[in-house]
């Protein structure tokens, strides 16, 4: 058992508590990120005097050969330590001898685990943020590429109004925007350093925490030594904004499913993003849609159980935060694959503008439009709604569309019905006269897609 502490134990830890109470099974994901943080305490140590250059320059050496080790499999991360950072203390001794030993000058286990967590974090917002705007970039070609696709906009699932799938899309794109916007937002709150904090008090030697921030491109170091220990709000944070954009793909998910039903045939999902069937040789399933939709239910979890156990700790580090990790690495690792093979679902996909537009007939979608054309005819609304009812029963009746009745049924409900009103209740009239900011005419989405050009193009 190799441990960083034991002076004052009489005898060996009981095997069972020390596989309990071990953490180099998950935390050995950022050795990185600890090995990094080490260097930067080490540089900091010798330029306030607490080591000299020569023992600064042997441990950074050493650290750079374990780091490397590790990338290429000559060393291998085992059982046989506690954690990664007696991992790396002890095989930086086995190298370098006695001034390996000087290592933790200054530093507990607390402030490096801080450290280390809040590194790793904050690499892995870095790189959710890219998955977010390469699947936006797809979005944003779809909305280009589709401002003239007419389908139906839906409430309750029910056919309501005549949009674009530019439009539809677009909805997306606003939510995903939102999701980046949050994780900048996280980056920036959490973006302070611990390391000097100790095991909760500071220390004596005379550290330049400002140094060691800087060195790992920290805004400044945190101010209150015992919050820097105990803070897992970041984490909390992060799960909550991975968990809304797991709740967007799975919305989205949702509909890609339902548009790829033989009912509504909207979409044909690539085959290289389908699966089969193992008995049925006609099927082709939206199985990545499928995952994506079940895996937001174990996002979710991770959030829950993070949020459950910090709420009865005191101030200020307890064994209990070591929960922290396998479930946030997990949720991490679940979003960014969920939005990389969604983003390639997205990408790949086609859709079947006729048959879109088809649906948007046949589901009286221009309704509203019909009864827009009587009051603007003089008709009172709730007349007009009252006539419109008629005529959507009776083209249910005759198994047919508005835009198919004939003017003479029109005109035998209401006379003020006249031969304009195909014009006024054709998909394009129906969409393109509705270009207020925000809604799906060709105009405003114009103006929509020139500003997400700016936003995407303005994306670090």
């Amino acid at each position: 058992m190799a441990q960083l502490w034991g002076g004052r134990f009489t005898k060996e830890t009981d095997q069972l508590v020390y596989n309990f109470n071990a953490s180099i099974s998950f935390d050995q994901k950022f050795y990185k990120q600890d090995i990094r943080g080490s260097i930067a305490h080490v540089t900091m140590l010798a330029s306030v005097g607490v080591l000299t250059e020569e023992e600064r320059d042997q441990i950074i050496d050493g650290l750079k050969g374990i780091s490397k080790d590790i990338q290429t499999g000559a060393v291998e991360i085992t059982s046989e330590y506690e954690d990664i950072h007696s991992f790396v203390e002890a095989n930086l001794i086995d190298r370098i001898g006695d001034v390996g030993k000087k290592l933790h000058t200054g530093r507990s286990r607390n402030d490096q685990v801080a450290l280390d967590m809040k590194l790793y974090t904050r690499d892995e917002i870095v790189d959710i943020k890219y998955l977010l705007k390469e699947l936006m970039e797809t979005l944003h070609r779809i909305m280009k590429e589709h401002i003239d696709t007419f389908m139906p906009g839906f409430t309750h699932l029910q056919k309501a109004q005549p949009v674009t799938l530019a439009h539809h899309v677009g909805a997306y794109m606003e939510m995903f925007k939102r999701d980046y916007s949050r994780l900048t937002d996280i980056y920036d709150r959490m973006n302070y350093c611990p390391l000097g904090a100790g095991a909760l008090a500071g220390t004596t030697y005379p550290l330049d925490r400002e140094q060691t921030a800087s060195l790992l491109n920290f805004y400044g170091p945190t101010l209150n030594s015992m919050d820097s220990v105990s803070d897992r709000d970041y984490v909390i944070e992060l799960l909550s904004a991975l968990s809304t954009i797991m709740m967007h793909l799975s919305r989205f998910s949702e509909e890609v499913i339902i548009w790829n039903s033989n009912e509504y045939k909207f979409v044909s999902i690539d085959d290289g993003f389908s699966t089969g069937s193992s008995i049925m040789p006609q099927k082709k399933n939206p199985d990545i849609a499928e995952l994506v939709r079940g895996k937001t239910g174990r996002v979710y979890g991770a959030l829950t159980s993070i949020l459950t156990t910090m709420k009865g700790i005191p101030l200020a580090y307890n064994k209990d935060m070591q929960e922290d990790k396998e479930l946030t690495f997990d949720a991490i690792d679940t979003v960014k694959g969920c939005i990389s093979l969604f983003n390639g679902m997205m990408n790949t996909m086609t859709f079947n503008k006729p048959q879109m537009e088809k649906s948007t007939k046949h589901g009286f979608t221009n309704a509203t439009d019909a009864a827009d054309y009587l009051v603007n005819h003089g008709v009172p609304f709730r007349d007009a709604h009252g006539i419109v009812g008629q005529l959507v029963l009776l083209c249910l009746d005759k198994h047919i569309s508005l835009d198919e009745l004939p003017l003479d049924e029109y005109q035998k409900i209401s006379p003020a019905f006249e031969e304009d009103i195909y014009d006024a209740i054709s998909m394009k009239t129906c969409v393109e006269k509705r270009n207020t900011i925000g809604a799906p005419g060709r105009d405003a989405m114009k103006k929509v897609i020139a500003i997400n050009d700016t936003y995407l193009a303005n994306l670090k």
